[in-house]
């Protein structure tokens, strides 16, 4: 046995989608401060891997057309392989992590890079990020949006898909 592994950097890379406008609007609309809509994607191995309305897809770190992070969290290191960490997305891209089980709400790209950073590194990612879902349904206006909110699938442009996307 390999007395000194592998190992391999893993990074949270975070994204607000708003572009600032959630810290402006938010206290308006929602009667909160939120600030940012996040999304985020683990960058391990040389790519960026994230999910989305398309299922789970890769590129270069800050390929999709987001450009690059506007932060990026230091996860750890994995003593993973790749091959058996692409095995890994095969199998949640084939499963969980399909294109069509895509929920804005309560199965999205955070909670993707929640699941895909504690199987990496055994820790999740900050619950700031993972609580916003329900940091924006606890208000009025959220509950408001909501039926219009769940309708929407976001899929960062610039990404390859790496399961069949919306296979069922």
């Amino acid at each position: 046995m390999d007395k000194n592994p592998t190992r391999y950097n893993v990074q949270l890379y975070i994204y607000d989608l708003s572009r600032g406008m959630a810290r402006s609007l938010s206290p308006i609309m929602l009667g909160k401060q939120l600030d940012g809509i996040w999304h985020t994607a683990i960058v391990a191995y040389g790519d960026e891997f994230f999910f989305g309305g398309e299922g789970i897809s890769s590129c270069s770190p800050g390929g999709t057309m987001l450009g690059p992070p506007d932060t990026v969290v230091e996860l750890g290191e994995t003593e993973v392989s790749e091959e058996i960490f692409m095995d890994y997305l095969s199998s949640l891209g084939e499963s969980t992590y399909r294109g069509d089980r895509y929920r804005l709400f309560e199965h999205n790209c955070n909670t993707f890079t929640n699941e895909v950073a504690q199987f990496l590194t055994g820790r999740p990612i900050p619950s700031y990020i993972t609580d916003l879902p329900s940091e924006v349904l606890s208000t009025p206006f959220g509950q408001i949006l909501r039926p219009i909110l769940d309708s929407i699938h976001i899929a960062p442009p610039g990404g390859n898909v790496i399961n069949g996307g919306r296979n069922v």
